[in-house]
């Protein structure tokens, strides 16, 4: 297209495509970043051009990860914040595999599909913008213990995301909904939430 003759609609797109650039290289940055809260409203940049695409809920899309394989995911919880210790002893940790769909729900309720921290109540208030389906059948769990160690065992090669609570020592603070994304292939990983 030749500059002068038409090139606001050029421009216009290339606008929004170095704004969908610039949010995708923002939530890349997450992954190497400690996590935090994450806020989203609309001056964070996350709008709906730079979430994936929406999907309708396939089962099909999960069948992978209800075999069993030769991967072990071992973790533990040593999340702080404001210098303060927080736990997740006798918390639900669960393993939601990552599919498109599940992609699109992590990145609504925690602002990353890499990795975040987010208080709970953030995270239920945005549950209603998050596509719902009959997801919890494909949902692997176990329970941190005392130590706040948990381990997944029998796991199919693939990308999962791992979420869990954890509590303030002090009760006053707010509880904490922490999500990692992680890869496993073919033997143990080890991760630390923190």
């Amino acid at each position: 297209m030749v500059a002068g003759t038409g090139s606001r609609p050029y421009l216009g797109r290339m606008k929004r495509l170095v704004m969908l650039g610039a949010a995708l290289l923002a939530l890349a940055a997450c992954e190497e970043s400690p996590m935090g809260p994450v806020d989203v409203h609309p001056a964070s940049g996350l709008t709906e051009q730079s979430l994936p695409p929406q999907t309708p809920f396939d089962p099909r899309a999960f069948a992978w990860s209800t075999g069993t394989g030769p991967d072990i995911l071992v973790g533990v919880v040593r999340y702080r914040r404001d210098g303060l210790p927080y736990g997740c002893a006798g918390e639900d940790v669960l393993l939601i595999p990552d599919v498109p769909w599940s992609r699109r729900r992590m990145i609504i309720l925690y602002g990353a599909a890499s990795s975040a921290a987010v208080p709970v109540s953030i995270v239920r208030a945005r549950t209603p913008s998050a596509p719902s389906g009959d997801y919890a059948r494909f949902v692997r769990r176990t329970t941190c213990d005392a130590d706040g160690r948990f381990t997944f065992h029998d796991l199919p090669d693939g990308g999962w995301f791992v979420v869990t609570v954890a509590k303030p020592v002090d009760p006053t603070g707010d509880s904490i909904a922490i999500t990692r994304r992680v890869e496993l292939h073919g033997g143990t990983r080890s991760i630390t939430l923190s």
